[in-house]
């Protein structure tokens, strides 16, 4: 029988936060900021297909069955992923009849482009930087297609910016229809009166 040489990893011997010592903590700070925008349109999504469903006017024959499929829909909402969000938010948006939003279909296609970088950011595999600091992270999607772009913290801070202008859109689509976004304190007609419980 041939003998085998058989090996385990050194772990007291790896660099000091690893597997992410060869980026700076500052580089994660803001990775770890943009991730966490990403986290709030979700959030914002989720509270956007709320007011919309909610606020939707429905015929006297439609409301017990639109109770029923409204209350299965938001509740999926809580555990969707962002493209799953995006695709309810723009049925929602289409379906009320008093949505004021004229760039809906400009504004989905932006949610749906960040949604692939958010899966970039959140799922690939971090690379050690080139000289000028950018890191191209590992990551294949479902069309097997590589993510190869450089992402440095301008790169990163610019992308965090437009998920905040991402967020900022979907609330206005909700507030320009002159009703308050859920669980704000901001001006508009409440979405849902707690006292009506």
């Amino acid at each position: 029988m041939t003998k085998i040489d058989r090996y385990v990893v050194d772990q007291p011997r790896l660099p000091i936060n690893f597997p992410t010592h060869t980026l700076p903590a500052d580089f994660w700070e803001v990775l770890g900021r943009t991730v966490a925008s990403f986290s709030l349109l979700e959030e914002v999504l989720c509270k956007a297909i709320f007011a919309l469903t909610a606020t939707r006017p429905y015929s006297e024959a439609e409301i017990t069955s639109a109770y029923e499929e409204w209350v299965v829909k938001l509740e999926r909402s809580l555990s969707d992923t962002l493209c799953p969000l995006i695709d309810t938010y723009g049925k929602a948006g289409r379906e009320h009849p008093e949505a004021t939003i004229s760039n809906r279909d400009d504004l989905l296609k932006d949610l749906r482009a960040a949604a692939k970088i958010r899966n970039v950011l959140c799922h690939g595999s971090w690379r050690t930087p080139d000289p000028h600091g950018a890191s191209i992270p590992f990551y294949v999607n479902k069309q097997s297609e590589r993510f190869d772009t450089p992402i440095d913290k301008s790169w990163l801070e610019a992308m965090r910016q437009h998920v905040v202008e991402l967020i900022c859109a979907v609330i206005n689509s909700v507030t320009h229809m002159g009703l308050q976004f859920p669980s704000s304190s901001g001006p508009g007609t409440p979405v849902w009166n707690s006292s009506e419980d």
